[in-house]
């Protein structure tokens, strides 16, 4: 797939108030602080559409990238950010979980996961979390720049393993790096496969948790 065009949408926090869902749409999720930002913005090829930041817990809105004029990436709040307010965490939960649950035209969830550390409690209750309700998902492991190779393997291997305790058979796993594009064309093929059999849902005005 080649990216002609990436646009920033809306940002918002009422999913009644997000695009009339008829395109298809790829989320993005994942801890605080694991390059979201600079995944998205190299997958689209667009320096600075997503914004980055040396402050966790930054994307606090729901974000949508218009691409190709055919479908969207749509950048989810972090999850696991301990220095947000108590009651601050629980509103993004919930915001989280009723646009997972009840979007109509998602169609899957890109669970981005840090390749340099072993498995996280936090991330393998999110994709238990994920499995529970049927949403499908890939995860995405980031920054394999950042270390050898070998080490990243280990980790994947690890968390595939512990992930397939829950799972019968454990979501497709790719590693990717912002930095050289590793897992670009990977992701993309996905999408693209995916968007060919799409169908616009029947869907009605509702609604909806939000934050703030």
């Amino acid at each position: 797939m080649i990216i002609k065009s990436a646009d920033f949408t809306v940002s918002n926090t009422r999913i009644s108030k997000l695009p009339p869902p008829i395109l298809p749409e790829y989320a993005f999720i994942g801890r605080s602080n694991v390059g979201k930002s600079s995944l998205i913005n190299m997958i689209v090829n667009v320096k600075g559409l997503a914004k980055t930041s040396q402050k966790p817990g930054k994307t606090q809105l729901i974000n949508h990238f218009l691409i190709n004029k055919e479908w969207y990436i749509v950048d989810l709040p972090g999850y696991g950010y301990a220095k947000s307010s108590k009651s601050n965490r629980a509103e993004w939960a919930k915001f989280i979980r009723f646009y997972l649950e009840k979007r109509e035209s998602l169609q899957v969830v890109f669970v981005l996961i840090d390749s340099r550390l072993e498995p996280q409690k936090i991330d393998i209750e999110f994709c238990c979390s994920l499995g529970e309700k049927g949403i499908p998902f890939y995860l995405l492991f980031t920054k394999a720049d950042k270390q050898g190779a070998v080490k990243s393997q280990q980790n994947m291997a690890q968390f595939k393993k512990e992930l397939s305790e829950f799972f019968e058979e454990v979501p497709q796993m790719i590693l990717t790096s912002a930095e050289n594009q590793l897992g670009k064309d990977d992701v993309l093929a996905l999408i693209h496969e995916i968007n060919g059999n799409f169908v616009v849902p029947e869907f009605e005005e509702r609604q909806s948790p939000s934050l703030g």
